[in-house]
């Protein structure tokens, strides 16, 4: 029963807080989204780009735009995992998009689209990747990633990529 009472404390004193804060703060809107989810990661979204993102999330991960992809894939040593990893990762988790950006990277405009052209659900890649590397812009830009991934084994000489 103690317990019971303390949640409900804590909770009504959090709601308190936050309508006190409500009133008499300064920060508001955009101002205060940055200032609470910069840190994080996650750009504020227009309203017209939360019409285009129901698009990005029309892959199905059929796997046909991973097609001819393992030269890339493996020249970028595990760092880009082709375009469909791409392209769900970028249509559902906005944080990582400064991963994504650096990922994208290793893969053209031209060649997303070609991928665009197999594509059965038409899914926007070239869209995709701007989106993504704009968003990553405005919380700095993409990860200083390594050239290769460490944890994978070096390529042995002689070996093609």
């Amino acid at each position: 029963m103690r317990g019971r009472v303390k949640a409900i404390l804590l909770l009504a004193f959090a709601l308190i807080k936050t309508l006190f804060r409500l009133v008499f703060s300064r920060r508001r809107g955009i101002v205060a989204f940055r200032a609470n989810y910069d840190a994080d990661g996650l750009p504020p979204v227009s309203a017209e780009e939360r019409v285009r993102l129901t698009g990005f999330s029309r892959c199905i991960a059929c796997g046909l735009c991973d097609r001819g992809e393992a030269t890339r894939i493996a020249a970028s040593g595990g760092a880009y995992r082709g375009v469909m990893a791409l392209v769900l990762a970028a249509s559902r988790s906005m944080p990582d998009f400064r991963a994504a950006t650096y990922s994208f990277s290793f893969v053209s405009d031209e060649v997303l689209a070609e991928k665009e052209r197999i594509c059965p659900t038409g899914v926007p890649m070239r869209q995709i990747a701007r989106f993504v590397r704009d968003k990553a812009e405005q919380v700095g830009g993409a990860l200083p990633l390594p050239r290769r991934i460490r944890s994978l084994p070096p390529r042995i000489a002689g070996s093609s990529p």
